[in-house]
C-alpha cells in the first residue's frame, strides 16, 4: 500500500515531541507556519527500519513568514518559541521564509531566490522526498513532489535546488543512518 498523507501523518505522530509542538504552535499564531523537515519524514524511515520515531531526527524545524524582513523580529519568534519549548529539551530551528535570501549567500555561497511563502522554502530542501511539511493549524500535509519516493527510500536531487555537491553529502548522511536508501538520477 502506498504511503498516503494521512500515513505519514500518522507515522509522524507517534513522535511525542511532534504531537506536542502541534498542540503549542498555533497559540503564537505565526503566518504560515508549517513544522517540517526530518522530524516528519526520518518517522517514516524508522518506522520502516524497525526503530523509534525520534531516532536520529537533530532538530525540529519551524518555518513561518513574515513580511517584517528584520534581524529582531525573527529573534523575537526564536525566543518565543524557545519558551514555549524549553520543556521538551529539543532543539527547535525557527526561520522566516521572508528572511532566507538575506542571510543564505554569505552563509552557503550561493545565491537564493527573495520567496513568497513558508511552502516555497519548503520546496527547496536538497533532496525531493525531504519536501514534507504540516501546517500547524489546520494539520494539512503539504508534500510538493509527492510521497512515492520518500516511502521507496528514493533519494534525488531536487530540480528546484540543483547542487549536486550539497545533494550528495546530504543523501549520504541520510544513507548513514538507513543504508537501504537509494540514490536516483
Amino acid at each position: 500500500m502506498a504511503l498516503s498523507a494521512s500515513g505519514l501523518i500518522d507515522a509522524a505522530l507517534t513522535n511525542p515531541i511532534n504531537v506536542t509542538l502541534l498542540e503549542r504552535l498555533p497559540s503564537l499564531s505565526l503566518p504560515q507556519c508549517v513544522l517540517t523537515a526530518g522530524c516528519l519524514y526520518q518517522a517514516w524511515w524508522n518506522r520502516q527500519a524497525g526503530l523509534p520515531p525520534h531516532w536520529g531526527v537533530k532538530d525540529y524545524d519551524l518555518f513561518y513568514f513574515d513580511h517584517d524582513l528584520s534581524w529582531e523580529a525573527e529573534d523575537r519568534v526564536i525566543r518565543q518559541v524557545a519558551a514555549l519549548t524549553a520543556d521538551l529539551g529539543v532543539t527547535v530551528e525557527v526561520k522566516n521564509q521572508a528572511r532566507v535570501h538575506l542571510w543564505y549567500p554569505q552563509r552557503f555561497g550561493l545565491a537564493y531566490p527573495q520567496l513568497n511563502s513558508s511552502r516555497e522554502g519548503v520546496d527547496r530542501y536538497l533532496v525531493a522526498c525531504t519536501c514534507v511539511a504540516i501546517d500547524v493549524v489546520s494539520g494539512e500535509l503539504y508534500a510538493p513532489f509527492g510521497l512515492n519516493e520518500l516511502d521507496h527510500g528514493l533519494l534525488r536531487c531536487n530540480p528546484l535546488t540543483p547542487q549536486p555537491e550539497l545533494f550528495a553529502g546530504k543523501a549520504e548522511s541520510y544513507r548513514a543512518r538507513w543504508p537501504w536508501l537509494t540514490l536516483i538520477d
